[in-house]
């Protein structure tokens, strides 16, 4: 196919791609900077199109993957993709502190839940937690995997229903 076919070609498919381009980025500005990268890597590499296949799939395949190695250039160097209108949240991601004291309060509040639990509940229960399977714990208590299972599950809504019930605030307070 030579250059001037090739650019025929590509400018029927040009509304396509600035849709599709639009599609992958969601924002106008970035979506013509894709459509212009697809562009001249099209261009580029044109002499790698075979004339028997499909030309629109081609150029998709080119923005897709234009697409994904910007995305993945970004998140190397932890920008973040910002669509707010003065970019409040740009490159916010290194700057973040995280407090993990709350965190800790409500890990030793679940723990005195489960150690609210009966034996029947918490031992099936702390073991699942452990990471063992399901058939192992029923190895280990000698007990069926169906009374296992329904003893997880029996402890995991108790402690749901125990949380909803510390942490949820009430209306009429």
């Amino acid at each position: 196919m030579n250059a001037t076919h090739f650019a025929s070609e590509f400018d029927t498919l040009s509304q396509y791609l600035r849709a599709f381009a639009y599609k992958l980025t969601g924002d106008a500005s970035s979506a013509d900077d894709l459509y212009q990268d697809t562009a001249f890597l099209a261009f580029k590499n044109r002499e790698k199109f075979r004339a028997e296949t499909n030309l629109k799939a081609w150029l998709s395949t080119i923005m897709k993957n234009a697409f994904i190695n910007s995305f993945r250039k970004r998140k190397r160097r932890g920008e973040v993709m910002d669509n707010s209108p003065e970019n409040f949240r740009l490159n916010s991601g290194r700057n973040s502190i995280e407090n993990d004291g709350e965190k800790l309060v409500y890990y030793q509040d679940l723990f005195a839940l489960v150690e609210m639990l009966n034996d029947k509940l918490k031992q099936p229960f702390l073991m699942a937690y452990q990471g063992y399977k399901y058939d192992e714990i029923s190895q280990q208590l000698d007990l069926p995997v169906g009374t296992i299972k329904s003893r997880v599950f029996a402890a995991r809504k108790f402690l749901k229903a125990q949380i909803e019930q510390r942490y949820t605030v009430s209306i009429n307070a």
